[in-house]
């Protein structure tokens, strides 16, 4: 046999290959039958391979459309992760604070949060008397305008205003008081959809625990301090009205007047308390209180009132002095929320124990 000839048919060599000569159909140009498709080998190729550069566009393309499918993968996965969490668009940041004193999920746990949360519930209140002036606060609790408040600050009151965190005034009229436990409440006038305050749960109060003040001391409105329980269980006494006791009536600003005076400890501070007095379990805290402040707010930091600021030890040469203060020191007592919540039907009844 002839070592040098060609076994391809005439003109079929791989230099002038007719691509229209080599369909894929399973059968060779002389008749003979490939294997199927499913298992055989197709003819070569009729040109030589593309470029290196034609060849990488379709690479370059396939992993951009990875990078966007990735990309529309993870937002919606981030989306189901916040749906899942309770932090959509709509329950975080400064719009995620609602149904009262409620802290947004963002700031939960912040003295920023908080105050965020809470300051619109708070409230000062200004009482007009024979006696001058007085300024104080109270905690709203319900929409249409209840405000609890320390019954020494509107005690003996001929008029009250209350001036809202907007600014907005409001005459308010007294409903009821408990000069026993030193609560009040009292209502505005035409009043309505107000944010109320959240009533936590004083029972379950730590020491130690972190809490934050709000109040307007020395008519400074929306002041807001922190600290902590010092102490549970404190007994404190307090003058049951503001007869016949040199600072009673007066606290917190009245003009002329000294802080509202109180006994602790087998000793009386800021003046006489008088000889008709109560006394009742207050929560103990550091938080800076100043005159101003009695009932005013003290919060957990889930944005619930646990107690109604009441009483604030000043030093004794403020109290010598001509109404000046010299500011808290740290030793500040608070009416427990539980006491006021078992006391609300009996104020809203115009009445007290």
């Amino acid at each position: 046999m002839d070592m040098t000839e060609n076994l391809r048919p005439s003109g079929a060599h791989s230099t002038d290959q007719d691509p229209a000569s080599y369909p894929y159909d399973g059968t060779a140009h002389d008749g003979t039958a490939y294997a199927t498709a499913a298992g055989g080998y197709p003819p070569p190729p009729p040109y030589a391979p593309a470029t290196g550069r034609r060849k990488a566009k379709r690479p370059v393309a396939l992993l951009a459309a990875v990078a966007i499918a990735a990309g529309v993968i993870g937002g919606g996965t981030a989306t189901l992760v916040g749906q899942l969490n309770g932090q959509n668009s709509a329950g975080t940041g400064s719009g995620g604070a609602v149904n009262g004193t409620t802290v947004s999920q963002s700031s939960k746990g912040t003295v920023a949060g908080v105050a965020e949360a809470v300051s619109p519930a708070i409230v000062e209140i200004g009482a007009a008397s024979s006696a001058g002036k007085s300024t104080g606060s109270g905690v709203v609790i319900t929409g249409d305008g209840e405000i609890v408040t320390n019954n020494h600050v509107i005690s003996g009151a001929q008029q009250i205003q209350v001036t809202l965190s907007t600014g907005r005034t409001y005459t308010a009229d007294v409903v009821g008081t408990d000069p026993g436990k030193d609560l009040a409440l009292i209502k505005l006038r035409d009043a309505s959809g107000l944010k109320t305050a959240t009533l936590g749960d004083s029972s379950k109060v730590e020491v130690g625990e972190q809490v934050v003040a709000i109040g307007s001391p020395e008519g400074l409105t929306g002041t807001v301090t922190s600290g902590i329980v010092s102490a549970l269980d404190r007994d404190v006494t307090v003058a049951k009205d503001d007869s016949g006791s040199s600072g009673q009536g007066q606290d917190q600003g009245r003009q002329g007047g000294q802080e509202w005076p109180f006994e602790f400890g087998g000793q009386q501070f800021n003046g006489d308390t008088g000889e008709e007095t109560t006394t009742y379990k207050a929560l103990q805290t550091d938080a800076s209180l100043n005159p101003g402040n009695s009932g005013g707010a003290l919060i957990n930091m889930d944005g619930e009132i646990i107690g109604i600021n009441s009483a604030m030890y000043a030093p004794s040469s403020a109290a010598a002095g001509s109404g000046s203060s010299a500011g808290s020191v740290g030793l500040g007592f608070a009416i427990p929320v539980n006491t006021l919540k078992a006391d609300l039907d009996a104020l809203r009844a115009g009445n007290g124990s």
